[in-house]
């Protein structure tokens, strides 16, 4: 943590800034790029999110390996 900010601010940047230049490109039709961002998004704001909800000393953690 760097003050009040964690990793997961950064993942929520990443996403703010990629999801609508994955729209504007599927909207466009370019075919080439839309896709990969798209899994960018859906790993990393969902794969790599969850991850940092087991980080221990959080709930999940607590809840899934026991207190």
């Amino acid at each position: 943590m760097v003050g009040p900010w964690s990793p997961i601010h950064l993942l929520s940047i990443f996403t703010l800034r990629l999801l609508p230049l994955a729209v504007w490109k599927a909207h466009t039709h370019q075919v080439a790029g839309s896709p990969a961002l798209m899994i960018y998004l859906f790993s990393g704001a969902l794969v790599v999110a969850g991850l940092f909800t087991l980080v221990p000393g959080r709930i999940m953690h607590a809840v899934l390996f026991g207190g």
